[in-house]
């Protein structure tokens, strides 16, 4: 079966890494019209297409979004006006305080694809917190089941435990989130939108998992 997204990811690190040098707005009214045709319109066309799967794999509602290219640099001291990545994103609507996402990112030195919240709201922070305190085993268990296929968390949002739990508790490393997301290398085995539909699935639990105290 051939790939319509066979290029996508060889043009879109091909373009990034020439706007990295060129990040202005001349070079990017030269570039648009490459921009539109070789990125936008297939990373959207793979945006809806995903949809489907990934309603499949969740039972759930899934709205699909595009990053624009534009910075926001208003309270940035980089003034470089565009991103340097194509990002997409599919929100999982659980009908709970807070939709986790699943995302896909393709920059000159990373094609990464994870899923998570990418900070807690308060409601959600505070349940996540009760989570692992009182189950920290199972939560830990189906983190390290996502770890096992190459996924990986970021670095912890707290240099130490909350004050409200033991510093010595047993699950002290997850009480640092205040958001909890994992990411990896896109497995390429095969047409990006079966490697996503495998990535995603792998991803599935952990994304379950928020569903599911977002939902407390």
């Amino acid at each position: 079966m051939s790939d319509p997204y066979a290029s996508l990811i060889a043009d879109a690190r091909s373009f990034f890494a020439a706007l990295s040098r060129n990040n202005n707005r001349d070079w990017w009214q030269e570039h648009k019209d490459g921009y539109d045709t070789k990125l936008k319109v297939p990373a959207l066309a793979l945006l809806d297409e995903m949809c489907a799967p990934l309603a499949e794999i969740t039972g759930e509602a899934i709205t699909p979004k595009l990053f624009r290219p534009h910075r926001d640099v208003r309270f940035s001291k980089d003034k470089t006006p565009y991103n340097t990545h194509l990002h997409m994103m599919w929100s999982v609507a659980g009908g709970g305080r807070q939709d986790p996402v699943f995302f896909f990112g393709i920059a000159p030195e990373y094609v990464t694809v994870g899923a998570g919240m990418m900070g807690f709201d308060k409601p959600v922070l505070e349940d996540w917190r009760k989570f692992v305190d009182l189950d920290g085993a199972r939560v830990a268990g189906i983190i390290a089941g996502v770890a096992a296929h190459g996924y990986a968390p970021r670095a912890p949002d707290l240099k130490r435990v909350p004050p409200a739990f033991a510093a010595d508790h047993p699950q002290g490393e997850l009480l640092k989130y205040k958001g909890f997301v994992m990411s990896g290398n896109l497995p390429r085995m095969g047409a990006v939108n079966s490697d996503l539909r495998a990535a995603f699935t792998q991803l599935w639990p952990l994304n379950d998992l928020l569903l599911s105290i977002a939902a407390a």
